[in-house]
């Protein structure tokens, strides 16, 4: 089936903003998008939100190759939230596949996009980097070729302190010299911690139209799941810390 002809809903509220997209992932589409609070706030307006696209886009769920969510790291909140209502989508379509996608390749991706829309070069690696607050956060390193980002990781979702996150960098991109982005939404929050290389940054969250470039290729690569199999990546062991463990770590 050609790129054009596929129908993906993507879901992100992974961070404090919930993202909602309807499209086909194809090159160059401008999906039908909705943009608003997210993490806990998320619950109150994804679903209308959901019913609102589909109308305007005259899609029925049952429509839909598959549903997309950004299954984290990120906001605990979020993650179950995008989790469930994917999970209850699939199932109220009558079984649709559901397609759950790294929070940090979607933010790659995002970044990505940005650079080639303002037509600047996309650097052969991006260093993806989200907030995960208690003085922590997110990292994942990817490849990118002309095709756009290699899915699978060069290093997989970690957490990283503020400090260490130079020392990461140097560890895990020795060979990539300058051609590295960094992208991410922690320079302006951990600005007075960061040991950084000289690399080019780019500001960028995880999108739901990320979510929709990413959609083809992974589900073609077999990613799409049924409905009770998916599940949020939180890479953070607890979901909540003690404030004796937070004191104790400062």
């Amino acid at each position: 089936m050609p790129v054009s002809d596929l129908r993906f809903l993507a879901i992100d509220s992974s961070t404090d903003t919930l993202s909602v997209a309807l499209g086909s992932g194809a090159p160059g589409e401008t999906p039908l998008a909705f943009t608003g609070p997210g993490a806990a706030q998320a619950s109150a307006t994804l679903l209308p939100a959901v019913q609102t696209l589909l109308a305007q886009a005259g899609w029925s769920l049952a429509s839909l190759d598959a549903i997309v969510f950004g299954r984290g790291p990120g906001s605990f909140t979020g993650l179950r939230t995008a989790c469930s209502v994917a999970q209850g989508l699939a199932y109220g379509a009558g079984g649709r596949p559901v397609l759950p996608v790294d929070t940090l390749l979607a933010l790659a991706e995002s970044a990505r996009l940005q650079r080639v829309a303002d037509g600047q070069a996309v650097p052969a690696a991006i260093a993806a980097l989200l907030d995960a607050r208690m003085d922590e956060m997110y990292v994942a390193l990817y490849a990118c070729g002309p095709d756009g980002l290699r899915t699978g990781p060069l290093q997989a979702p970690r957490l990283c302190a503020p400090q260490d996150l130079g020392d990461w960098l140097r560890g895990v991109a020795p060979d990539q010299g300058r051609d590295v982005l960094l992208a991410g939404n922690v320079f302006e929050v951990y600005r007075d911690r960061l040991d950084l290389p000289a690399l080019p940054r780019q500001p960028a969250l995880p999108t739901a139209q990320a979510l929709l470039s990413l959609a083809p290729a992974l589900m073609a690569a077999g990613h799409a799941v049924d409905a009770r199999e998916a599940l949020p990546l939180y890479v953070r062991d607890k979901v909540a810390r003690t404030t004796l463990e937070r004191e104790g770590r400062a």
